[in-house]
């Protein structure tokens, strides 16, 4: 349950720096037109440190890190958080800086999102392992428990 904490504190830091790096890189550029920049910050708060505060949660009722992929999702996930992140951050800077980003960029942050699309995968596949089994009627076998059956 910690590393999930930190994992969602590491991006919220991150995230905000991130935003002072726009503010400040495009101030002192006079840069006024669209980069990638504008979307980092909000990319890894919203991927980042809120992903990882859901998951904190989930954590919490179902117990994700007992399931055989979490570790797998956990790794897989913040590699490609972190793929896809940094290359609009290259790619934000070299508009700023008056620079034409290359084609390949592209591609690399292409693999980002695939690693965070399997990365998503390892999630929702532990997840559903790790939900209670229903039975025909919608009932889990904790509400049959309780129901003294």
């Amino acid at each position: 349950m910690r590393k999930i904490y930190v994992a969602a504190l590491v991006y919220m830091i991150l995230g905000l720096i991130s935003g002072l790096y726009y503010r400040e890189l495009t101030r002192a550029n006079d840069f006024t037109g669209d980069s990638q920049l504008s979307v980092v910050h909000t990319h890894i708060l919203a991927l980042g440190m809120l992903f990882f505060l859901v998951v904190l949660a989930l954590e919490k009722l179902f117990t994700l890190t007992a399931g055989s992929l979490f570790t797998a999702f956990f790794w897989v996930y913040n590699a490609g958080l972190a793929l896809t992140v940094g290359l609009m951050l290259v790619r934000g800077t070299l508009t700023v800086l008056g620079h034409q980003p290359g084609a390949a960029l592209d591609g690399i942050s292409g693999l980002g999102h695939v690693t965070i699309t399997l990365g998503l995968i390892f999630f929702f596949v532990n997840l559903g392992k790790r939900l209670p089994a229903t039975d025909k009627a919608g009932l889990s076998q904790a509400d049959d428990v309780r129901r003294g059956g």
